[in-house]
């Protein structure tokens, strides 16, 4: 199906004049091998790798919130994401995590400040998702 823009843009003593003629047939294609191609069937392996770095970088006392790091893939017909998340909580139902990145107060008055240990210990794993998204998008 041929198409056939023509355009008028003035703007103070300007004028542009442009057509454009054909056919989104290559477009088309394209999004098609897109909706097509298999990339997200990686983002298990890139959720599991997300789990190893964030246990190997989350602050040791007992261990047991750093071996508490799960991941849970989340699909739509139009999206995927990776989700992690850390089942270690407080008695009062805390995220272990959360006291550890952020800081918390103590019982005794006192403050216990935050480690930033996610953040550094993800980027990698974002930088990899993101160059295998691109390169495999690029040789679509």
């Amino acid at each position: 199906m041929q198409h056939a823009v023509k355009r008028i843009i003035q703007g103070g003593d300007a004028v542009i004049n442009y057509q454009v003629k054909g056919n989104f047939n290559k477009t088309n294609k394209w999004l098609d091998k897109l909706i097509d191609s298999k990339f997200l069937e990686e983002l298990d392996k890139f959720g599991q790798k997300g789990v190893e770095a964030l246990e190997s970088a989350t602050p040791k006392d007992t261990g047991v919130t750093a071996s508490s790091w799960s991941y849970k893939i989340n699909r739509t017909p139009y999206s995927a994401s990776i989700s992690w998340n850390n089942s270690n909580k407080t008695k009062t139902g805390i995220p272990i995590v959360i006291l550890i990145q952020y800081g918390h107060a103590t019982g005794t008055g006192g403050y216990v400040r935050g480690r930033d240990f996610i953040n550094p210990a993800i980027r990698p794993v974002f930088d990899e998702i993101a160059n295998s998204i691109v390169t495999k998008v690029a040789a679509l």
